[in-house]
């Protein structure tokens, strides 16, 4: 055998160790059952850690559900929460866009009829280390982490992951997230993008991201939330103004003393309403949770509360889940949350603006969708819109109503590189409150179709 001979099949030898390596792997981390899972499940599930720094034993976790039809020939989707410090298991998978939603005995699941495992296969992962059953051996990395090394640990997740399930590799692949992780979704995007340059065979084939009552940029998110929260009646003349006397100049970060005191006194003002959807009633049973406007992110302590988080809590705090899920390997001292007041307490970076991301990723011609619940008061459609009219993009459709079932369904205008999309009763976590017009909303992103527009 000659030399290029013996190197090409030492290289396809190499090769099939490494295909045999990922989907040993894979099949590690494939759930075969769920406690209290329903009898007709019909799409496979994977879960485990994926290591992004060996030098400090800090590792994410993720959970995969594949599509339900040809999980084979469609798109990957990652899901992000924010918080910072939330879950993505706990709010986007538990009860929003995922395949299992908890009963309220928190012990037994049931599938959700809008999740949107039916039109693509959906990477949840716990981010950054701290949060959920993610974890780093060295504990300073939980009150040092921030925005650019959550980025940048969520791309070596990828990269390892992709490596562990290489049919994915070269797949149509898209980000998606809500609130904080309206910081965490334009920086991974980017991070990809740049990575991918000049590359003739992109490790990850990335298309575009879609995130919904974002924090995007923290002068026009106060000036948009203090507005809404004014117009809808929720705090008086006198707050208003002094919220944007005080409030509009420095970092939402590290607000001033007389800024948190206007934040205390809209507070207040509120009363006993739930801010992330403020026409539903908070939660009987979980009435002491009422989230206060304050924080390290002034109106971003939580993500959205409602009955269901607690529901998660009995639920992934059970041993037999933990089993299943192959969560929890090195048996941390404390339990699952659903989010972390660690990190999130500690964060440490933040710009100010998600805008030149926006920029430089629409030049680019990636896809890019924004989606606004407008009964949020937390990230309101109003902070959405001031953001998007900050890029000066040229209009292609101009504001319109989108049906569902003769219904309207929301608001949406086609803009140059992006698209917004209102979705009409929706709070902050827009697939709890309105599941089926979410999931319309998404099979339009995936189709890069403007949202329908006729009265049927």
């Amino acid at each position: 055998m000659g030399n290029s001979m013996k190197l090409v099949f030492g290289c396809f030898i190499l090769l099939l160790s490494c295909f045999s390596a990922a989907f040993a792997n894979q099949k590690n981390d494939r759930i075969t059952w769920l406690p209290g899972q329903p009898e007709n499940v019909n799409f496979e599930q994977y879960s485990g850690y994926v290591t992004v720094n060996k030098l400090a034993g800090r590792a994410l976790f993720y959970w995969l559900t594949e599509s339900t039809t040809n999980p084979e020939s469609k798109p990957l989707v990652l899901w992000l929460n924010g918080g910072p410090g939330c879950s993505s298991i706990a709010y986007g998978a538990a009860e929003e866009i995922g395949p299992f939603h908890i009963q309220n005995d928190g012990k037994s699941i049931y599938l959700n009829p809008y999740s949107w495992n039916k039109a693509a296969n959906l990477l949840f992962l716990e981010s950054p280390a701290g949060v959920g059953f993610s974890y780093s051996n060295r504990t300073a990395d939980y009150y040092t982490v921030g925005d650019s090394r959550t980025a940048k640990d969520a791309y070596k997740f990828l990269v390892r992951w992709f490596n562990r399930f290489p049919q994915y590799k070269h797949r149509d692949f898209y980000i998606a997230g809500e609130s904080y992780a309206g910081h965490y979704v334009p920086q991974l995007s980017q991070l990809i993008y740049r990575k991918n340059k000049g590359i003739a065979q992109p490790v990850i084939n990335f298309k575009g991201f879609l995130v919904g009552n974002a924090v995007t940029n923290d002068y026009h998110d106060y000036i948009g939330t203090f507005e809404y929260w004014w117009t809808h009646g929720l705090i008086s003349d006198s707050t208003y103004k002094n919220l944007r006397n005080a409030c509009l100049v420095g970092s939402s970060q590290h607000p001033s003393i007389i800024c948190n005191r206007a934040l205390d006194d809209a507070d207040s003002e509120f009363g006993n309403i739930d801010p992330y959807s403020i026409y539903t009633r908070p939660c009987k049973s979980k009435a002491s949770l009422k989230r206060s406007l304050r924080g390290r992110y002034p109106w971003m302590t939580r993500g959205y509360d409602p009955c269901t988080e607690s529901y998660s809590n009995e639920y992934f705090n059970l041993p037999e889940v933990q089993q299943a899920m192959h969560a929890n390997v090195t048996k941390v001292p404390f339990p699952w949350s659903t989010c972390s007041d660690i990190v999130g307490n500690y964060w440490s970076d933040s710009p100010l603006s998600m805008l030149p991301i926006y920029q430089e990723l629409i030049a680019a011609g990636l896809r890019i969708w924004v989606f606004s619940g407008d009964t949020d008061a937390v990230v309101p459609v109003t902070a959405t819109r001031y953001s998007i009219d900050a890029l000066k993009l040229p209009t292609v459709i101009n504001w319109f109503p989108w049906y569902d079932n003769g219904k309207v369904g929301g608001w949406s205008q086609v803009y140059k590189g992006l698209t917004l999309v209102t979705v009409t009763g929706a709070g902050h976590e827009v697939p709890l409150h309105r599941p089926r017009q979410a999931f319309i909303l998404f099979n339009h992103f995936l189709k890069n179709h403007p949202m329908p527009s006729q009265f049927l």
